[in-house]
Parts: C-alpha cells; sequence; structure tokens
C-alpha cells in the first residue's frame, strides 16, 4: 500500500479478496499445491476454503500425496500426441469445499475468488453453483484450454488477476 499525504491508499477488492483466497491456502497441507477459495457477494465475505484431505482422513503432510496417473490425447500446433498426467486424489479441491461448506442461495450471482485456475472438475461444479464470476490469480496449464472454452460458453465472468502480487505470508513454503 503507498501513502498519499496521512492517509494509506486502499486496496481494491479484488486484491483483499484474492489475499484472503491466499491466506486460506495457507492451511492446505498439500506439498504440491496450497490452493484457497472465498465465496463474495456484494463486498460481503460468505465463505473461505483450502484443498485438503476429508476430516478425520490423514492430509498429504501426514501421509504423502496419492497420486493418479492418466494419459490425456492433447492436440499441440495441430498434431495429437498422448500426454501423462498427474494428479493427487487425496484432497477435495478448495472450490469443492467452498461448494460444500457454503449455502447454495448464497452463490447465486456471487463471485469466486480462487489462487489458481479451476480444474476441469472443478471449473463444472462452479459453472452450475450459480455464481456469475470466477477471479483467479494462477494458471492451471493442465487444463487451461478447456476450462477457458468450456467457460466461454457460459454467462460466467472468467478473469485472471496477472498482475496480482500474493502476501508474502501466504508465499511461505510454497512450491509449484
Amino acid at each position: 500500500m503507498t501513502m498519499q499525504g496521512s492517509m494509506q491508499v486502499r486496496k481494491d477488492w479484488d486484491t483483499y479478496f484474492m489475499d484472503i483466497a491466499y491466506m486460506a491456502s495457507t492451511r492446505s497441507r498439500c506439498p504440491r499445491r496450497f490452493v484457497g477459495a472465498v465465496l463474495v457477494k456484494g463486498k460481503k465475505l460468505l465463505g473461505t476454503a483450502y484443498n485438503g484431505a476429508p476430516m478425520g482422513v490423514p492430509d498429504c503432510g501426514e501421509e504423502g500425496c496419492m497420486i493418479a496417473e492418466t494419459v490425456e490425447l492433447e492436440t499441440v500446433d495441430g498434431e495429437e500426441r498422448q500426454v501423462l498426467k498427474q494428479r493427487c486424489v487425496r484432497t477435495i479441491h478448495a472450490e469443492q469445499n467452498l461448494m460444500l461448506f457454503t449455502n447454495a442461495a448464497d452463490r447465486v450471482g456471487a463471485t469466486v475468488y480462487v489462487t489458481d485456475q479451476p480444474c476441469w472438475t472443478c471449473a463444472n461444479i462452479l459453472a452450475n453453483s450459480g455464481i456469475s464470476e470466477i477471479v483467479f490469480h494462477r494458471p492451471y496449464r493442465k487444463d487451461h484450454e478447456r476450462v477457458s472454452t468450456m467457460l466461454a460458453n457460459t454467462p460466467i465472468i472468467f478473469r485472471q488477476l496477472a498482475e496480482y502480487a500474493p502476501p508474502l505470508q501466504a508465499m511461505l513454503g510454497y512450491t509449484e
């Protein structure tokens, strides 16, 4: 934040809510990716969530990631090729937890701020949740194109905060 005269300039709403999503991500115990999400409506925070194992189940920090591998066909420069994709299936994604622990009525017309672009499954869940906007910071290369294409066919506003800088406290210990 900068000082203007003797007054601090406040953060804009996008920065404020993305900061909260990043702080929620610090609760994650998956060493592969810390993800946080928040639900906002009318500048009112309605819920926060992060990726993690189901309640009562050992998490990635305790028992390691549970990696599932799949082979998918991708077209790159007009050429189709097989690509090995790995995903941790031990954790429930932040967006999924956000949908589980917020009220359906509150989601109608709301905005989801999420540290990372939603994966294919989360994008589908969000598309059917009643929200009107998804704001993310980091792209998710594995599903970027198909998620962007799918969401372009919905009324949901889908945008990246590319110039955003996360709070330092949220980035300590983060590895990509």
